[in-house]
């Protein structure tokens, strides 16, 4: 049976119907009309993977909602069940769903914890920015196509058009990846992330200026909080810094337009979270080699290099792999997780992911903080959650 006619205290199978008129029965997991034997032309089959329920059968001299159309022609009115009509749908699996979602959020928050630690550490004893998001591009890159040679990930299917579509998000993605690390060189971890929180400020005054866009008053109002926190954050901060604030800036105006590209372009493409960062982080990693190699170049890389070895040791090294290869993870689980959820809670997992960065960087690095500055990031981080709730 596919499918059952609902009516008040009457419950009848199409099958049923079509028995008592003499006609072939309808097989079983498909909506299928017969072929007419006067006509020629075949009626193609409705397949279905969720129950339906008809509103109403027009079928010869039947007795109810009946019309007698071109002979014996079949007439069915049909709507998908709702979800939660479907038999065995049940409770388990949402619990099961919650699970999965809330572990993508853990992995997820502690990875991208642990890559701001080690890109600090890294950036504190070998300045060189543009290298360092190079090298966490490149690793990125090398650990997605081993895992495509070995057939641990399933290879996406691609071509030029793809990434002709991706090349924007790519150039906007290396732009935001270099200003952040130049940023976090420059100025506390903390610091960094309450700026990079507003974030949606750019993303509403760019849709609104450039593309458009309105948006309801809430949105407008939750931006108050985001502007105002962020710049007590900056007028208080003790260790200022023009390069490292303009860095962050610029990573916010460059991932707004990263995700406007992505949603354009995107649409209808048929590549998983996870494979869609592997050709991301691809595409940038050439975008960027030519351009960290003309701003900073091997000499002082090598130089640098020597530095921090002697300086650090051995660990050095382990710090560099880390930064890097947590930087790929954490995106990646990220990218993965907006499978699974709505882009709301993914608003509300990324709200909730700055603070966790914000805390423990204060906590691993002893980095002082006024309570004046304090006061000033809060302020920003409840707006940012303000503005994913109104935005809904």
């Amino acid at each position: 049976m596919i499918c059952t006619v609902k009516q008040p205290g009457l419950s009848i199978r199409v099958s049923d119907v079509l028995r008592k008129k003499g006609l072939a029965p309808v097989q079983a997991c498909s909506l299928s009309l017969p072929s007419l034997q006067r006509e020629k032309a075949r009626i193609p089959l409705l397949s279905v993977q969720k129950p339906l329920h008809l509103s109403c059968v027009r079928f010869g001299n039947f007795v109810g909602s009946v019309s007698h159309e071109r002979g014996d022609l079949i007439t069915c009115g049909a709507y998908e069940a709702d979800r939660s009509e479907v038999e065995g749908a049940g409770d388990p699996s949402e619990a099961a769903k919650k699970v999965k979602i809330g572990i993508y959020f853990a992995i997820w928050w502690a990875l991208n914890v642990v890559f701001n630690i080690y890109n600090k550490k890294v950036l504190n004893a070998y300045p060189y920015p543009w290298l360092t998001s190079t090298l966490s591009l490149a690793c990125g890159s090398l650990m997605m196509l081993i895992s495509w040679a070995t057939k641990i990930a399933e290879t996406p299917k691609t071509d030029l058009e793809f990434w002709k579509t991706l090349f924007p998000v790519a150039v906007a993605h290396t732009i935001g990846h270099v200003a952040a690390t130049v940023s976090m060189s420059k100025v506390a971890v903390s610091f960094t992330h309450i700026i990079k929180s507003g974030e949606p400020a750019f993303s509403v005054l760019v849709s609104r200026f450039l593309l458009g866009e309105t948006f309801p008053v809430p949105v407008y109002l939750s931006l108050i909080p985001i502007i105002g926190g962020c710049a007590l954050a900056a007028v208080t901060e003790l260790n200022f810094n023009m390069t490292g604030f303009m860095g962050a800036m610029i990573s916010n105006l460059a991932f707004v337009f990263r995700n406007i590209f992505s949603k354009r372009g995107m649409k209808g493409k048929s590549v998983s979270g996870m494979n869609y960062y592997a050709c991301l982080s691809i595409l940038s990693l050439v975008i960027l080699t030519p351009f960290a190699i003309a701003v900073e170049g091997p000499q002082m890389w090598a130089a640098g290099w020597q530095t921090a070895l002697s300086q650090i040791g051995p660990q050095f090294i382990w710090w560099v792999a880390a930064q890097s290869i947590f930087y790929h993870l954490y995106n990646q689980v990220s990218y993965m997780s907006l499978d699974e959820i709505s882009p709301l809670t993914f608003s509300i997992g990324n709200t909730m992911k700055r603070i966790s960065v914000i805390v423990s960087s204060i906590i691993i690095f002893h980095t002082p903080v006024q309570p004046i500055n304090a006061l000033g990031a809060a302020i920003a981080i409840l707006g940012t959650f303000l503005y994913s709730q109104a935005k809904q």
